[in-house]
């Protein structure tokens, strides 16, 4: 995925993205970072089509598909995970499940069960509703709904938040099994520091640029880094 100059906001006169630009390699997870009102969020919704763009450009397998709808992009291979919102409070987890998987109804069931022997924990809660999960859980059940259409790109925009610190590690260690099967990743998150330690390459924004950029490691243990974007 590439984004190229991307200038984007909420209103005509509203620019919150100024000229972003990224280059994701297939299979790596890159975090995003920065202060509150840098326009993490607005990047991730701005790739899944939820915004249009004022200028630039975004590629997928080198096509730009900037231009299609959040649905087209979705059968190309994009799927969004939202910080909130993000499962049917009143479906059962397979409910859920099956709700995601009508873009592609061909081999739903078989998906659905790749995901019950990926996620033991969703197999146990599949006859649940998702309002009885914990926080944890429905994030859980939100990344295997956008996997029910077997993406190219994850999207997850602030996947630990609100979560303990003990379901926050565990919620990382799935995204780590997630990209292990290849799936790229692009992750929005405050939780920066654990973040970069399990992404390939980090990003800074601030103010609606790029501030910084660079391998995500490196980044955690930067005492630079650290004490301008991660808070000492």
């Amino acid at each position: 995925m590439e984004a190229e100059g991307v200038v984007c906001g909420y209103g005509a006169a509203d620019e919150i993205l100024k000229g972003v630009e990224l280059a994701v390699a297939e299979g790596e997870i890159v975090a995003i970072i920065g202060p509150n009102g840098a326009g993490k969020s607005t990047f991730l919704k701005a790739i899944a089509g939820l915004l249009p763009l004022k200028a630039g450009a975004i590629l997928l397998d080198g096509a730009e598909i900037h231009h299609l709808s959040p649905g087209d992009r979705a059968r190309r291979g994009i799927a969004f995970v939202p910080q909130e919102a993000n499962v049917f409070p009143s479906m059962t987890v397979r409910e859920n499940l099956e709700m995601s998987g009508l873009l592609e109804r061909a081999g739903i069931r078989s998906r659905i069960d790749d995901l019950f022997t990926r996620f033991p924990m969703l197999a146990e809660k599949r006859r649940s509703a998702a309002r009885t999960l914990s926080g944890g859980q429905r994030q859980v059940l939100a990344m295997a709904m956008a996997l029910m259409v077997t993406p190219k790109l994850l999207l997850l925009d602030e996947p630990s938040a609100g979560l303990s610190p003990a379901a926050a590690e565990a919620l990382f260690d799935d995204i780590v099994d997630i990209q292990r099967t290849g799936m790229t990743i692009v992750m929005v998150e405050q939780n920066a520091r654990e973040a970069l330690l399990i992404a390939n390459r980090g990003v800074v924004l601030v103010d609606g640029r790029k501030a910084h950029e660079g391998d995500a490691a490196a980044m955690a243990e930067s005492p630079d880094v650290r004490r301008l974007f991660l808070g000492g």
